[in-house]
């Protein structure tokens, strides 16, 4: 199927956007199928990636999946929690923009990638350092730069950019997609109800990954400490919040939540959180604060559950991707 795409333009973004064009596919009734069916069941086309692998400044590494053809334009995109740069997600919003005629970055986090980092940390919600790490890396052949994030990849760059740092003059807009900006009570959420199925899931991978990280590191991390661990605040209570400096769970949510950082955005940036995303909580959709911020824009429909936003007809991009090409490609 051929897809034309608009060359860039102005399009009427206001910080709350109302008019949401999005259909949700007719079986997918609910927040659960649009977010598992498209996890499970899509297909995309291989990419043909260039591995490349660079060094971070604390002597780790860090694993960049590349896509390019020349352009002045690049497109930074990051992963969600326990994800990859392969993912199909990942891969479809590469093959977007990639086919319009950008480079393409998909990057993994530290530990994400087919080997385990080097250092006992692994990544955060909060980790900018190593977005920063990844955007200075690449910046020297671009004119242009363009971050997208899902899910924890999403508060990633949106806190990276409200943070008080020197950032790239170069990075010129961001789409955040399927947000979870408060972290705390967004954890809780997660891990209530139906919803524990999505817990689990990542609660029993990252088990398995602080169970490697101890045998090359014993006196760093404490297993017996373990068999404490039955949530995912459990998990950044002993492990992720300790390990990468912050007091404990709560400490390391507040501290990294991309909400507290939207009022230093001085980038366009688009959030896009659908209101029947099973992992996001009420705070997630701060219509109040969208108001008042002059670069952050905020799309909330009401179906697409997680990381979903499946087309309703076969053939069709995902609405996410659709989005996400408008927003940077337009004169807004």
């Amino acid at each position: 199927m051929t897809l034309n795409f608009p060359q860039r333009r102005k399009l009427p973004f206001m910080p709350l956007i109302e008019n949401i064009d999005y259909l949700k596919p007719r079986m997918l009734f609910n927040g659960h199928l649009q977010t598992i069916v498209p996890s499970i069941f899509r297909k995309v086309i291989e990419l043909p990636f260039e591995r490349e692998r660079i060094t971070t400044t604390d002597g780790d590494f860090l694993d960049l999946d590349w896509l390019r053809k020349g352009s002045r334009k690049l497109v930074i995109i990051s992963h969600g929690l326990e994800g990859n740069s392969r993912r199909p997600y990942m891969q479809g919003m590469a093959h977007q923009f990639h086919r319009q005629g950008y480079d393409v970055l998909n990057w993994n986090f530290r530990g994400c990638s087919e080997e385990q980092n080097i250092l006992p940390i692994f990544y955060n919600s909060g980790a900018t350092y190593d977005l920063e790490t990844v955007v200075d890396y690449a910046k020297g052949n671009y004119d242009e730069l363009y971050l997208i994030g899902f899910s924890l990849g999403g508060n990633l760059i949106l806190k990276y950019l409200g943070e008080e740092r020197t950032r790239v003059s170069r990075i010129k807009k961001a789409v955040a997609i399927s947000v979870p900006l408060h972290l705390e009570s967004s954890c809780n959420q997660i891990s209530r109800g139906r919803n524990l199925i999505y817990s689990k899931k990542f609660l029993r991978t990252l088990k398995e990954k602080i169970i490697r990280k101890a045998e090359v590191h014993p006196k760093d991390i404490d297993l017996e400490l373990l068999a404490k661990v039955k949530t995912l605040r459990d998990f950044d209570d002993v492990y992720t919040g300790p390990l990468h400096g912050y007091d404990d769970a709560h400490d390391y949510y507040e501290k990294c939540s991309s909400l507290y950082f939207l009022e230093g955005i001085e980038v366009p940036s688009l959030i896009l959180n659908a209101v029947n995303d099973p992992f996001l909580s009420p705070l997630c959709y701060p219509k109040e604060l969208a108001l008042k911020l002059e670069n952050v824009y905020m799309e909330f429909p009401k179906q697409g559950g997680h990381v979903g936003f499946s087309p309703r007809t076969r053939g069709e991009i995902y609405w996410s991707e659709k989005r996400a090409f408008e927003f940077i490609n337009s004169d807004e």
